[in-house]
């Protein structure tokens, strides 16, 4: 199983809207102990999960606020794992393995997971751009 490192930390920036990370964090890819990875730099400014008010409504809190969605802002600015290049769609099932790990003790955390996860490769061509 994959695993996040260290715990995430962040500080509100001004806007209200972003917050910055105090302190950086790793992602392994596919398994727990492996040597693909994903550092998360502190000062990179995130705002979570970008989900439009008619659908944050359906989400529970813990949907939005958390490292998988972090991990995946990283993803869509940086386009890259260790210095390779990666797609769209590799970017958006990484993400969907990381929201398993965070949200495996929610007794509706797969369904949820998967609700983003179809909505983000619906219209995060966007954000991809």
């Amino acid at each position: 199983m994959s695993s996040f490192t260290s715990p995430l930390i962040v500080s509100p920036m001004a806007n209200g809207r972003n917050w910055r990370l105090v302190r950086a964090f790793t992602y392994r890819v596919g398994k727990q102990y492996s040597r693909r990875f994903i550092r998360v730099p502190a000062k990179f400014e995130t705002d979570f999960a970008s989900i439009p008010k008619l659908v944050f409504w359906v989400l529970p809190w813990w949907a939005k606020f958390n490292k998988s969605s972090v991990l995946h802002d990283w993803l869509y600015k940086e386009q890259k794992i260790m210095g390779k290049f990666i797609t769209r769609l590799e970017a958006d099932r990484i993400w969907l393995e990381a929201m398993h790990i965070e949200f495996r003790h929610h007794h509706s955390g797969k369904f949820y997971a998967m609700l983003e996860y179809v909505l983000v490769r619906m219209f995060g061509f966007m954000a991809w751009q």
